[in-house]
């Protein structure tokens, strides 16, 4: 075999693997978000057996994987549903919320990590002014996007507690590119308008 032949054996190997990456990727996060959503929409029952013994009557507990809120972009027609965790078997699943930050509608900083390949992707168009809507058993909260910014991965300022409800969503950047992509793209949003609770 003539080396020309060998680096288009190569090349064919390595664009079929890609492709093959990608699909399987496409599909974990289709079906990923098809399990978060019926968990959403059926929630665990609040009973003994499904309440860990430390926590008090009422007050669920959140794993790992949980789906814990439907994340609504309305100008860009966009649906996802949250899972508790930033770990790489939750982000295949969809954004994930970063334990120990603000849970939605709470004061403090809300942190969602998320896949610019998958589902983060529709942040690449999200602008100034958006409402994002996060639907959690506790209600729907507003929040509207105050800027955007592109930072590098050593610039942890998006994960700094906060006094006040926001919201930070957090994804790769750029979106269009091979390998490990260099930087971070967050969207700063604040909690604004009204909290409508379930009666």
């Amino acid at each position: 075999m003539t080396g020309k032949n060998l680096l288009s054996g190569v090349l064919i190997a390595g664009g079929a693997y890609l492709l093959f990456v990608g699909g399987r990727d496409l599909f974990d996060s289709h079906a990923g978000q098809v399990e978060a959503a019926r968990q959403f929409e059926q929630p665990v029952p609040d009973t003994p057996e499904t309440r860990a013994a430390t926590q008090p009557a009422g007050l669920h507990v959140i794993n790992r994987g949980d789906t814990v809120a439907k994340l609504k972009i309305p100008r860009l027609d966009t649906e996802l549903y949250v899972v508790e965790g930033d770990g790489h078997r939750e982000l295949r699943r969809g954004p994930g919320h970063l334990a120990g930050t603000a849970m939605p509608g709470e004061d403090g900083n809300c942190v969602i990590a998320g896949h610019r390949d998958t589902h983060f992707r529709v942040l690449k168009d999200i602008r100034e002014g958006d409402d994002i809507i996060l639907q959690t058993n506790e209600g729907q909260f507003l929040y509207r996007v105050k800027r955007t910014r592109i930072v590098s991965p050593e610039n942890t300022s998006a994960l700094a507690p906060s006094t006040t409800a926001e919201l930070n969503l957090i994804t790769c950047y750029p979106f269009y590119y091979v390998g490990e992509a260099p930087k971070r793209f967050v969207v700063e949003a604040q909690l604004a308008g009204s909290v409508h609770r379930p009666s």
